[in-house]
């Protein structure tokens, strides 16, 4: 059985588990149609099946391609990138712990978050695809394939309108009419009523789909920003049903403790520490936010608990900076429950 999955939403409720799922829904049942190897495993690089049309078929149960980007849809970007009012209402939200958070209150998530995270469900056919996600509420899309354009005043909704249409064997998917009453990430980038999402899915053997998605959004990037993923095939599974009762948790969230550093004090913090060779966090800072990034690890901002000890919003990582007599910063402590992971600092990193 999948694990629960949980967030932190508050800094007075670090876990809230989100969903419950059911114990037992068919999840080690083979999956007819399936190539298999010799030894019954399924065989992911047997050749790309095709509908009856010659199409591509892109029906599955698919993995999450880029976990990163569900806590920092935006790492990727430079500092410029994302317009002064959303940078400043991330950064605000980051220091309420996420209070506002729709998975905090039981409200769908969008597209991008959904495209990272957890497992999706493609059902398709000449007309049409549904998209089923593995997310509070089981949330679902429908893609239309018969030529209809995307409305033109739409009413918007959570995860927008989609229409879909072939170029070679790439399935070409564009969405808009979002509402701007979710959020892209889990740590808090807003999403606008001006966003567009562009997906390109090529399922390059049976196993692998090559997933592109643009983010086109002129009221809160100041341009156009692509995110690559290798998204993975999931057999002999099934997607759970997923109920949020997150609600009666709500008296317990908290906007955190509002402790506040300047970006002087912060930037003493700057640098790249070493946990073992090959294996370092870069700490960089941005406005009053420090950061940190590991090796294959998303860019996560730290509120500050202390003048010494952070806390991700996205993990229940805590980061401790150690000084010396003379007040210098020597080491950084990763606290991950009951163990302490020590980093020596080599030199400082460009905030």
């Amino acid at each position: 059985m999948r694990p629960n999955w949980k967030f932190v939403v508050a800094a007075s409720a670090a876990f809230v588990c989100l969903s419950i799922p059911a114990t037992a829904q068919w999840l080690d049942f083979p999956t007819p149609g399936i190539p298999r190897l010799p030894n019954g495993q399924p065989n992911l690089s047997a050749p790309t099946p095709r509908t009856a049309d010659g199409k591509p078929d892109m029906s599955g149960i698919w993995r999450g391609g880029g976990p990163s980007y569900r806590f920092n849809i935006a790492q990727d970007l430079k500092p410029g990138d994302v317009q002064p009012w959303a940078e400043a209402l991330f950064q605000e939200r980051v220091r309420d712990s996420r209070k506002e958070s729709p998975l905090a209150r039981c409200l769908p998530v969008s597209i991008p978050f959904h495209n990272a995270f957890n497992l999706t469900r493609i059902v398709q056919t000449p007309g049409l695809m549904v998209i089923l996600y593995e997310s509070p509420n089981s949330p679902h899309r429908t893609v239309f394939m018969d030529g209809r354009p995307l409305p033109k005043d739409p009413n918007p909704t959570w995860l927008g309108y989609s229409v879909g249409r072939w170029e070679g064997d790439t399935l070409v998917i564009d969405s808009s009419g979002f509402s701007d009453r979710t959020w892209l990430d889990s740590a808090g980038h807003p999403q606008t009523e001006s966003l567009r999402i562009t997906e390109r899915l090529h399922r390059r053997d049976f196993g692998h789909l090559d997933f592109e998605m643009t983010i086109d959004d002129p009221t809160e990037f100041t341009k156009p920003f692509t995110i690559k993923m290798d998204r993975l095939l999931a057999p002999d599974t099934e997607i759970l049903e997923d109920v949020c009762e997150n609600e009666r948790d709500a008296p317990h969230m908290s906007g955190g403790n509002r402790f506040r550093m300047t970006p002087e004090m912060l930037a003493k913090y700057i640098g790249v520490y070493e946990f073992a060779p090959g294996r370092e966090a870069v700490v960089t800072l941005a406005g009053d936010l420090l950061y940190v990034q590991g090796v294959n690890q998303p860019r996560l901002p730290l509120i500050p608990q202390s003048e010494t000890v952070f806390m991700s919003t996205a993990t229940p990582d805590g980061f401790e900076f150690v000084k010396d007599a003379q007040g210098n910063v020597t080491h950084l402590i990763r606290l991950d429950g009951a163990d302490q992971l020590k980093a020596t600092r080599k030199g400082a990193a460009k905030p």
